[in-house]
């Protein structure tokens, strides 16, 4: 693991993250602001060499937050969205957007250096799918890194709170009782229960990539042999990191 990233996995960048998480629903703006930074540096560390001059694929790109903070970083920025509503959320600038499934990467094999998806996995019904499409689309010796947030863990319910430990349905129908209106991620629809052991029987098991590492995002560098646990992973990691190579 680089030693840049390892010294900024601390319990301040934990804590500065989750205070940010209060900030997703009434502060868009601010919350996926500071995400985009924090995951541009992330994949910067991450990287072998510099990632000045690397073509950079965000499938789910969304409304475009993380455009600039990989062009600041000199990347060559590209990204994948299927959700025409959520590219325009922001009113930001999509010269690099593609309208795209992320099951069925429009790019050629081997084309990108760096492939990477944020919290998309647990929106899929086929995430799995999607992760051999961003292996695909890799050039050897590229990295691809899939993050996204477990369902049984804190945030797996999204903005219905830890209610989906109830059941995802259910958390969706209180959740309608108490606002007015349904949830944006709804169970069955846009959310889905993805887990840890899931994610690492894919990563250990990909025919064309190797794992290089599987870490917690959010939590701090003593934390993470959390991953190491079958059962404790599922709640206690909270939101799970594959980082991978092309082979």
């Amino acid at each position: 693991m680089p030693s840049s990233f390892a010294r900024r996995a601390t319990v301040a960048r934990s804590v500065r993250l989750f205070r940010e998480f209060r900030h997703e629903q009434t502060d868009p703006d601010r919350f996926y602001g500071a995400l985009a930074d924090d995951t541009a540096t992330t994949i910067a560390d991450l990287h072998p060499g510099s990632i000045a001059g690397s073509t950079v694929l965000d499938v789910g790109g969304g409304p475009g937050f993380f455009a600039d903070a990989f062009a600041a970083r000199g990347a060559a920025y590209l990204s994948v969205e299927p959700d025409a509503g959520e590219m325009h959320a922001a009113g930001l600038d999509h010269r690099t957007a593609v309208r795209a499934q992320g099951q069925h990467l429009p790019f050629q094999t081997a084309s990108v250096d760096v492939c990477y998806s944020s919290n998309v996995a647990e929106h899929t019904d086929q995430p799995w799918e999607m992760a051999d499409e961003m292996v695909r689309v890799t050039r050897p010796g590229g990295m691809i890194v899939l993050s996204y947030t477990l369902w049984w863990g804190p945030f797996g319910g999204h903005e219905m709170g830890l209610t989906h430990y109830l059941g995802g349905h259910r958390a969706a129908r209180m959740y309608t009782r108490r606002h007015g209106h349904p949830p944006k991620n709804l169970f069955g629809e846009s959310l889905f229960p993805i887990t840890a052991a899931a994610g690492l029987r894919w990563a250990r098991t990909a025919p064309d990539a190797t794992l290089r590492l599987a870490f917690p995002r959010y939590l701090p560098r003593w934390a993470w042999p959390v991953v190491k646990v079958p059962g404790v992973r599922e709640v206690g990691a909270t939101n799970l990191v594959l980082v991978m190579v092309k082979r």
